[in-house]
């Protein structure tokens, strides 16, 4: 598996960590940014993780911001994405379960290291179940043609 990473000046603490617990996990990352904890525009980086995903460059991203919620609407503006905005455990197992969710975004203000870690872990562990839901990502993907989101 290979993962995309980026986050904003507000998630950017998460992020060093993430990376951290990827490389004990032996989990392959790319990160795109940031670099420090200097203000900078969340969309400049939820852009590029995002298209690395939908090309197939990469399995899975994540995204690091205050809240969570910039990130995952930016990155839900990019066709082909499905970016769950997580904040415990239950959600991270049933976004893949049954979202198929590609994105994960969490906001390092709303949670502690901690358990942004386990959410981390639960998610890139999570399956896709197909079945039923995978009817409902069909219409996800329809809304997505029919509304132009790319």
């Amino acid at each position: 598996m290979k993962v995309a990473i980026a986050s904003d000046h507000g998630g950017y603490q998460h992020k060093e960590a993430i990376k951290n617990h990827l490389d004990e996990l032996g989990i392959e990352y790319k990160d795109f940014g940031t670099d420090s904890s200097d203000s900078v525009d969340y969309p400049d980086y939820a852009r590029p993780v995002s298209e690395a995903v939908t090309s197939g460059e990469y399995d899975r991203g994540i995204l690091i911001c205050g809240t969570g919620i910039g990130m995952s609407i930016a990155a839900n503006k990019v066709k082909g994405v499905r970016c769950a905005l997580v904040h415990d455990v239950f959600t991270a197992q049933v976004t893949r379960q049954h979202n198929d969710s590609n994105v994960l975004a969490m906001g390092q203000r709303v949670i502690g290291e901690g358990l942004a870690l386990l959410i981390v872990e639960t998610w890139l562990k999570g399956e896709f179940e197909g079945g039923r839901h995978q009817a409902r990502i069909d219409k996800i993907t329809a809304l997505e043609d029919a509304y132009g989101r790319h």
